[in-house]
């Protein structure tokens, strides 16, 4: 079975663009942290919010500059991707720890209604036009 995962969720923080050295070359690597809600059905068969969790995930390439450019803090995203297990000695205590990241593969901006925007001439826009 492939590592797979999809979902959609809220940045927690502004997404940070790095540059990184990868086989002597300069590649770029966007951070991202987003929450993902988990929503169960109460007595009544209505969705409540139930929980959710944290990942951390990162974005490469051409891809990561345009993320950080386009995304803010609380956008809501929906990521495809494979997760991945890091591991660590943590220094203060030696005990060994863990997490799991997102490799990002693809990320959407997820809109949840769409809003109507009005357009309204300039003034004299008419008189600028040559005729």
């Amino acid at each position: 079975m492939p590592n797979e995962f999809r979902g959609t969720g809220n940045l927690g923080a502004a997404p940070i663009l790095k540059h990184v050295m990868v086989k002597g070359e300069d590649q770029a690597v966007c951070e991202l942290r987003v929450f993902f809600d988990e929503y169960s059905r109460d007595d009544k068969g209505e969705f409540q919010q139930s929980g959710g969790f944290w990942l951390t995930g990162s974005v490469w390439g051409r891809r990561a500059e345009s993320t950080s450019n386009l995304l803010r803090k609380g956008a809501r995203v929906r990521v495809e991707g494979r997760l991945r297990e890091e591991t660590w000695e943590d220094r203060e205590t030696g005990e060994q720890r863990a997490e799991f990241r997102l490799s990002i593969d693809d990320i959407y901006l997820a809109l949840s209604r769409i809003e109507s925007v009005q357009f309204r001439e300039k003034a004299g826009a008419a008189e600028d036009v040559p005729a």
